[in-house]
């Protein structure tokens, strides 16, 4: 599974995400997600391209689940709900876990108040 971002890919852990108020806040599976409303998501046969309007920054999905879990992330309680929606079992989990904390660094995904 890949989220490729345009601007830096790199093997690196992600940073933590900012809040609305500047402090970083870490990826919490417990916490509610949602796609942020500055993004645009378009359905590609690879995957999906992600566009942020604010930042300007592109961003790829290189697999149809993590499209999956990020088109549902609103209509669940937690990131954890929503990958047990979309069956990601145990031994997978750290990779979609990953995938979804460098959406939230990128400011794609953001917290749903």
């Amino acid at each position: 599974m890949t989220v490729t971002d345009s601007d830096t890919v790199t093997g690196r852990a992600p940073a933590s995400p900012s809040s609305p108020s500047g402090r970083a806040t870490a990826f919490d599976t417990d916490r509610a997600w949602v796609l942020n409303s500055s993004v645009a998501l378009r359905p590609e046969p690879f995957g999906a391209l992600l566009y942020h309007f604010g930042t300007r920054k592109l961003s790829f999905l290189k697999n149809l689940t993590v499209v999956e879990v990020v088109q549902s992330l609103g209509d669940h309680a937690s990131a954890d709900d929503a990958l047990a929606a979309a069956g990601i079992g145990d031994a997978d989990r750290h990779l979609y876990v990953s995938a979804l904390s460098a959406l939230a660094v990128s400011g794609m995904i953001v917290p749903n108040s």
